[in-house]
């Protein structure tokens, strides 16, 4: 098996002799055949290949087996975005009627997806603290749950996910569970070792790296038994009369009826194709994944520690810091470091908080995290804005939180800047 360096290089193209190194750019929408039966059996799923870019495309492919290949999973999808990979996933199993238990300290819009916009179309959630007891679990459960939802690392609540516990609640119900991966990037997790069955990714953050595309990702981990719950998922266990009555658990088994509905059924529907060039983006940012990310857990360690001993300081959240309420997990699942990602508050609360940003200067006010410039945001009064103080509370996001996205610019410059504009707050 390889490593994750050599896979972040070199995994999902291997060049033909005399082919391009890089992976190519298929800027195209079309691709012609000979023959009409030819295209027909395309559109049949009989055969595998190209016919438009809204559904597949060689080089967005190539980078989501590569991302596949990083997670341990079967099958992996692209999309335009992560928010398009977060609703993707849970559409592709949910439907009016349906309902979705979920941790409550995930990012703001990914808590507005879930409890607002597909509220509209009839899909019920019931949200639990990542910390809930067994049996507060148990009881979200409802007949008609479908998925179970989390995030690794939660955006800015840094709660880690006790993600054996969640998957063994969900299996238990006959449902999968869908892990957001995007802060720890496999580099320091690969939810699907501990009992994950679906795993999505903001690929803008980490993966991208450089604050250059917008994307998102989905992977299978082709462990879930869909027949067994043939009942609770009708729509991969009985015909798709959209698709000329194709079953897709019957046809593409658990290793890939998710992917290829998803791709087939919503994508073609909703159209959230990355752009080719996107992906090729995505890819630089990939071959660098496995340098970059232990450089952004070590300076982030590093600024939580300083942080932890300045008098202005109230508190600090980062769980690979002793004593943090999730050390403890992150040290089972993040044994390696956790994200790159600081939260924390200053005695003077909010005005506080808003001079110490404004007076960074390494650091930049950005509506961005986890990419390699260091920036700094207030997710109550922005990404967290549209929810009420009692869900800020919920998801672990304080008013006065500051998060603080840790960059790999060198260490002393950044921990200068720190300094001196706490001195001035």
């Amino acid at each position: 098996m390889k490593k994750q360096g050599t896979i972040c290089v070199q995994g999902g193209y291997q060049p033909e002799s005399g082919a391009p190194r890089q992976i190519p750019i298929i800027q195209s929408t079309t691709y012609p055949y000979a023959t009409a039966e030819e295209m027909g059996k395309l559109f049949d799923l009989e055969t595998e290949g190209y016919f438009y870019t809204r559904l597949q495309n060689p080089t967005n492919d190539a980078v989501a087996r590569k991302i596949c290949e990083l997670e341990g999973g079967t099958a992996a999808m692209l999309t335009s975005a992560g928010q398009a990979a977060t609703f993707l996933a849970l559409f592709n199993l949910c439907s009016c009627g349906d309902h979705i238990v979920s941790s409550s300290a995930i990012y703001g819009g990914s808590y507005n997806l879930i409890a607002v916009t597909m509220k509209r179309m009839g899909i019920e959630s019931t949200f639990v603290e990542p910390d809930c007891t067994d049996e507060e679990l148990a009881a979200a459960f409802r007949p008609n749950t479908k998925c179970v939802f989390g995030e690794t690392i939660a955006n800015p609540a840094l709660a880690v996910l006790d993600i054996q516990r969640f998957a063994e609640a969900a299996h238990a119900h006959g449902v999968p569970l869908i892990v957001d991966n995007t802060f720890a990037t496999p580099i320091n997790c690969r939810p699907i070792q501990w009992g994950a069955d679906i795993v999505t990714h903001s690929t803008t953050k980490y993966m991208d790296g450089h604050a250059a595309a917008v994307g998102g990702a989905i992977v299978d981990s082709g462990n879930f038994d869909w027949m067994a719950h043939k009942d609770k998922f009708p729509g991969l266990t009985t015909p798709d009369e959209s698709y000329h009555g194709v079953v897709y658990a019957e046809r593409f088994g658990n290793g890939g009826a998710f992917i290829t509905k998803a791709t087939a059924q919503l994508m073609r529907d909703l159209g959230c194709t990355p752009a080719p060039m996107n992906s090729f983006l995505l890819n630089l940012g990939l071959e660098s994944l496995h340098v970059r990310v232990p450089r952004h857990c070590e300076n982030a360690l590093a600024v939580a520690q300083y942080l932890q001993d300045h008098p202005k300081v109230a508190w600090v959240n980062y769980p690979s810091l002793p004593g943090n309420p999730y050390y403890a997990l992150a040290q089972k699942y993040l044994p390696h470091g956790s994200c790159g990602v600081v939260s924390f508050g200053l005695k003077g609360g909010r005005e506080s908080a808003a001079r110490f940003m404004e007076k960074l200067h390494v650091a930049s006010i950005a509506t961005h995290v986890a990419d390699a410039h260091s920036c700094v945001l207030h997710p109550a009064g922005t990404t967290h804005r549209q929810m009420t103080d009692a869900e800020l509370a919920h998801a672990g996001v304080g008013p006065d939180l500051v998060r603080l996205s840790v960059g790999i610019e060198d260490i002393d410059d950044i921990l200068a800047d720190i300094a001196q504009a706490l001195e001035q707050a």
